[in-house]
């Protein structure tokens, strides 16, 4: 079995690359960065998910997690939403494709959070739900994973302010964030194991959303 994931070169991409590759999945990575595999099963291509034109010719993919994206950066939208059409339609509508994963986010359910991000990830979403009309007929299941915080280098910035932190725990129902370990079965479930189960966005937030949606970040005005 062969997997597609981009963004692999850190955080859930590449926990959740490492994953796959110890169930035994051939993994192919696109990321901007190299990458930080070691091993004969994965390959890796440094390109930019927004350029079409720099991706690799790929073929026999039997899955995809389209992860790659930026926060609060200077090109959310063509990264988080130019970048994943990219990607999907080079490749989600090949022959012997089985099921699609996207990365998309809390925060393209509450509209909180950087607005550019925001936008982009209800994007995604939408998109998701397009493309899971349009491979339906194929068998084939496309669903998003919006997950809420998750402890990764990128959240550092708020994991490792004492006050943030306490704010963030506060306002967050289990009082707790997501480790890569629990989101890399998440995305297996809904990869591998899910059949029936298509054009749906899964939110993952620790009860943030529906039991008190607050967003709270160093420095915010809001």
């Amino acid at each position: 079995m062969k997997i597609l994931i981009t963004g692999s070169s850190n955080g859930i991409g590449l926990a959740v690359s490492k994953h796959f590759l110890s169930l035994g999945f051939e993994v192919i990575g696109i990321d901007k960065e190299p990458s930080k595999i070691n091993d004969a099963k994965y390959s890796h291509f440094i390109c930019d998910v927004t350029d079409e034109k720099s991706l690799p010719n790929l073929t026999n993919l039997d899955y995809i997690f389209s992860n790659a994206g930026t926060q609060n950066g200077v090109d959310d939208i063509d990264t988080n939403l130019k970048g994943t059409i990219n990607i999907i339609e080079k490749y989600g509508f090949n022959d012997g494709i089985k099921s699609i994963l996207f990365n998309a986010s809390a925060s393209a359910r509450s509209g909180f959070e950087f607005p550019k991000y925001a936008a982009s990830k209800a994007g995604v979403v939408g998109y998701m739900k397009n493309v899971a009309s349009r491979l339906a007929k194929n068998g084939v299941t496309v669903n998003s994973i919006s997950l809420g915080g998750v402890l990764t280098d990128s959240n550092s910035l708020v994991m490792e302010d004492e006050e943030c932190w306490k704010q963030i725990m506060k306002v967050t129902p289990l009082k707790k964030w997501m480790d890569l370990e629990e989101v890399c079965k998440w995305v297996y479930f809904l990869l591998i194991e899910n059949k029936s189960m298509s054009g749906q966005d899964v939110l993952i937030d620790n009860g943030e959303n529906d039991l008190n949606c607050t967003f709270v970040w160093k420095n915010s005005a809001n």
